[in-house]
C-alpha cells in the first residue's frame, strides 16, 4: 500500500525524468533502507521553516538538538541520520573520545566537546570516512544515490558545507537537502561547489 501526497516532482527513472508524487513511500518504515531513511529525514527537514543559526549551544546528551526552527548545513544531516535511527552527536563524541588524534585540529580545542564536535563539517567528514564509507569522486551525477552525504569547499574562501542527496531529480541532477543560509531547501547544487567528500553508508552497524 503506498501513500502519496499530492505535490508533484520529477524523479529519474532509467535514462528518463517521470512526474511522479513526491512523497510516495512504503507504507512502513520496515520497508525502508537505511540510505532512504536518512533521504527522507532530510526532506522533511526542507518542509520545515528554519533560521541559519551557527551560535554555540549546550546541548543535552544524548540526543541534544538546537531549537528546531534553527540549524546550519550539519544540523540537516544530523536530523536526517536521526530520522534513521542514528544519532551522530553520540557517534562523534565516542569516537573523538577514544581517537582525539584523527580529529581536525582546528579549533584550539584539547579534548572532546559533545555540543559542538557534531556540528562541524570536517568532523563528520572524518567521522564518516573512519566509518568506512568514503567514496571516490566521480563527475556523474547518477553515479550519487539517495541518502548519501556530500561535502563542499565552498568557492570563494573555501568553507566546509555538507548537505544530502534526495531521492527527486531535476534536470538530470539529483537534488541535495542543505542549509546555506536560508534553511534546509532541495536544489540541484551537486556540482556548485568543489568536493571534498562522498560518502555512502547502506547500513550503520
Amino acid at each position: 500500500m503506498m501513500r502519496f501526497d499530492r505535490r508533484q516532482v520529477f524523479v529519474g527513472l532509467g535514462g528518463a525524468l517521470l512526474p511522479v508524487h513526491a512523497e510516495a513511500q512504503p507504507a512502513t518504515a520496515a520497508d525502508l533502507s537505511f540510505p532512504q531513511k536518512v533521504a527522507i529525514g532530510a526532506e522533511l527537514r526542507a518542509k520545515k521553516f528554519e533560521i541559519y543559526d551557527p551560535a554555540y549551544v549546550r546541548l543535552a546528551y544524548p540526543g541534544g538538538d538546537v531549537s528546531d526552527d534553527r540549524g546550519v548545513c550539519t544540523d540537516t544531516v544530523i536530523r536526517a541520520f536521526r530520522h534513521a535511527g542514528v544519532d551522530l552527536q553520540v557517534e562523534v563524541h565516542e569516537d573523538m573520545r577514544a581517537s582525539f588524534a584523527a580529529y581536525p585540529k582546528m579549533w584550539g580545542l584539547t579534548k572532546p566537546d559533545r555540543n559542538i564536535d557534531h556540528r562541524r563539517v570536517p568532523n563528520l567528514e572524518t567521522l564518516f570516512r573512519r566509518r568506512g564509507g568514503s567514496r571516490t569522486l566521480s563527475k556523474v551525477a547518477a553515479d550519487y544515490r539517495a541518502g548519501d552525504i556530500i561535502s563542499w569547499r565552498l568557492t570563494g574562501g573555501g568553507l566546509p558545507h555538507i548537505g544530502v542527496v534526495t531521492r527527486k531529480v531535476r534536470d538530470g541532477q539529483p537534488l541535495i537537502a542543505h542549509n546555506i543560509g536560508a534553511g534546509t531547501r532541495e536544489e540541484p547544487c551537486l556540482f556548485d561547489w568543489p568536493m571534498s567528500g562522498w560518502f555512502r553508508f547502506d547500513s550503520w552497524a
